[in-house]
């Protein structure tokens, strides 16, 4: 039986690789790339041996393969870009809080012309809530009760006066908290009022709050905003 001799060629391979090469500096890389392999398809194609016809299967497989990877080209792309829109928008929406009173966790407590407030987060319903007010030197200097309350944040103020009768003066203090529910204790949160100051940048993009004095927040630790 005569044979067929196959006329492909591998000069014709190189020339068909080459003339699908030469985009502009501006197409991507998978572009290129399925440019490159398109071109070679067709020259295969044109010069491929009849009694050894390519695989259809194989083409359409390689073809479903590059299409696939220009498909998640394109949605890392617009995921990128996605990303970086949230990311104005929470710049737009954290820069609204600068100049307000925000409410986050920590037991801080600024007694300032005989008045601070802090809050406490409960976790779940309480029959009693306490909060115990401490100076510099980590003394009780008064306690308070709450009374009963549900899950979620509870708000209270102090007015500066003593378990011993006298004011205390103007500055920093501290507070803890505790919550029970019949015998049982329910998990409760100090948290702290401050006023937002600025809005920076953390090195990973995203932004926090300053609260002066006491420190930086994230957007997400904010539990109130007054």
């Amino acid at each position: 039986m005569a044979t067929v001799e196959s006329t492909t060629t591998s000069s014709s391979v190189l020339a068909a690789l080459n003339s699908g090469g030469s985009t502009s500096s501006s197409t991507s890389s998978t572009e290129d790339i399925q440019n490159r392999f398109l071109t070679l398809l067709v020259a295969q194609l044109e010069n491929q041996d009849p009694l050894n016809p390519l695989d259809n299967t194989e083409i359409t497989s390689q073809l479903a393969q590059m299409s696939t990877v220009q498909g998640i080209e394109q949605l890392n792309s617009q995921l990128s870009s996605l990303v970086d829109s949230l990311g104005d928008t929470q710049a737009v929406q954290a820069s609204a809080l600068i100049g307000n009173t925000v409410l986050v966790p920590g037991a801080s407590l600024t007694l300032s012309k005989g008045e601070a407030y802090g809050g406490v987060n409960l976790a779940s319903a309480a029959d009693q809530v306490t909060v115990s007010i401490l100076d510099s030197t980590g003394k009780v200097i008064q306690t308070q009760k709450l009374g009963a309350n549900e899950a979620g944040n509870v708000l209270f103020s102090w007015d500066g006066s003593t378990s011993s009768g006298t004011a205390a003066t103007d500055g920093s203090y501290s507070f803890k908290v505790t919550a029970t529910k019949g015998t049982a204790s329910v998990t409760a949160d100090a948290l702290q009022l401050g006023t937002v100051s600025a809005l920076t940048r953390t090195a990973s993009g995203n932004f926090q709050l300053d609260l002066g004095s006491l420190g930086k927040f994230d957007f997400d630790d904010v539990q109130q905003v007054f």
